[in-house]
């Protein structure tokens, strides 16, 4: 298992080593339109040469990928082009407000799916039909709209929370979870109507084979069939869909933050790809990838924990 866990990690370490470096390539294309951003259309040759080489962009881009990872290794991630703020305070502080809506919104949608598909397969029927149509709405209706719909029903009509906003867990505890309640709900409908499909097709498929016969035979109660055997052999395609639903969450944590005037990961980094806030972006890079990197690397070692064959690749 150790041998499994380091060989893993050693590629997601050169999965980021490579990902930062073709994003640091592809943004290098754009060095001159970022000089002409900070010093305006009119700028002479003479100012544009001058501000390059203050900020190392007269070099060769591997040169300069090499100085920005040694930078990093001692943590330092350098400054917004714009703001003057620290990238390795800035990203991690608005990566804390997305991870306070995925986070919550991820368990629930995992509780939510393996109750829905583990009653859809185990049931059958009418149950499992009318479960189905359930993933199918979660998986149909477009988070906006969600979003919108619940806004107007608990802060329009109701109301009983914020229409958006974001008050920090230090601040107000209470006000952090009513200011998040309408964001985790939006993404968790969603993020349950995937895993919940997988959960389903996966238990499914357990309860045809032969060793769930043979303990039927054996009088082992259903309960008991379900949960302690065919739910575990059945979780490790739950957990890669589970890792990939988490990462996929982010995508959604854009529109979310956009809609709620949330200051997270996302609407961060949409910000600075605007103004082609270079360090900034070079920063969101590393996290991202970073945990993305780890969230595979947990999933990995949990199937490789469940399903020992899972260890050999």
């Amino acid at each position: 298992m150790l041998l499994y866990a380091l060989r893993r990690l050693a590629i997601g370490a050169i999965l980021v080593l490579l990902v930062t470096f073709i994003t640091y390539f592809l943004l290098s294309f754009s060095f001159d339109n970022i000089i002409t951003s900070r010093l305006g259309q009119s700028a002479s040759p003479e100012l544009v040469a001058e501000l390059k080489a203050d900020l190392g962009l007269d070099r060769s881009v591997f040169v300069q990928y090499l100085d920005w990872l040694g930078n990093v290794v001692q943590g330092d991630l350098g400054t917004s082009f714009f703001t003057g703020e620290p990238v390795v305070d800035a990203v991690p502080a608005r990566l804390a407000v997305t991870l306070s809506v995925i986070v919550p919104a991820l368990i629930i949608s995992v509780i939510v799916a393996v109750v829905l598909g583990v009653t859809a397969a185990s049931r059958g029927g009418v149950v499992d039909t009318l479960t189905q149509g359930l993933m199918l709405a979660g998986y149909l209706i477009p988070g906006l709209l969600v979003a919108i719909g619940l806004v107007v029903l608990f802060a329009v009509n109701l109301g009983w929370l914020p229409a958006g906003g974001y008050t920090a867990p230090g601040d107000d505890l209470g006000a952090w979870s009513r200011s998040i309640v309408i964001p985790v709900i939006t993404i968790a409908i969603g993020g349950s109507a995937n895993i919940a499909s997988q959960v389903r097709g996966t238990m499914v498929d357990e309860l045809r084979k032969d060793y769930v016969r043979t303990l039927r035979t054996r009088g082992v109660p259903t309960r008991s069939l379900v949960i302690k055997h065919a739910l575990r052999n059945a979780a490790g395609p739950a957990l890669t869909v589970f890792g990939l639903e988490f990462v996929a969450m982010f995508g959604s944590a854009l529109i979310i933050e956009q809609v709620f005037a949330l200051p997270g990961f996302g609407l961060y980094s949409f910000n600075a790809a605007l103004q082609g806030d270079f360090p900034v972006m070079m920063g969101v890079t590393l996290f991202a990838v970073g945990l993305t990197v780890t969230v595979n690397l947990i999933t990995d070692l949990a199937n490789g924990w469940l399903n020992p064959k899972a260890r050999i690749y």
